[in-house]
């Protein structure tokens, strides 16, 4: 994602120095989240600049140089395999009576194909 222009940032800022305007009122008007506009008014008022920061390190991986071997030979090998294949033929079998399973709200978390599985509890 490209970080905001700096006229964007500017106005903005311009924005909030108008009197009785809110931080949440200029997120709003401006449709950002709020932790942005505290953000930059933050920087502007500690730095006096509101270009966007550099990074000096990326994220480090999640996945070690192994892992990551490993995870590529599991999708050459099952290439075409899908969520609710995987649920149903490596997790639910290897459940113990009283287990479950939690899942997030992501949509393919909740196709009908998982629901049937009834892996959220097995007895």
């Amino acid at each position: 994602m490209q970080p905001y222009s700096l006229e964007f940032r500017q106005r903005i800022i311009d924005s909030y120095a108008e009197v009785n305007t809110s931080q949440r009122q200029v997120a709003q008007r401006f449709r950002v989240a709020l932790s942005f506009v505290q953000k930059i008014l933050k920087q502007y008022r500690e730095t006096g600049s509101i270009e966007p920061k550099e990074r000096l390190e990326q994220t480090p991986k999640k996945l070690n140089s192994s892992q990551l071997d490993i995870l590529k030979n599991l999708v050459a090998a099952n290439n075409d395999a899908t969520f609710e294949a995987f649920i149903s033929q490596k997790l639910v079998p290897k459940l113990w009576k009283g287990a479950y399973v939690i899942m997030d709200n992501c949509s393919i978390h909740k196709g009908k194909e998982i629901k049937a599985l009834d892996c959220c509890s097995r007895s």
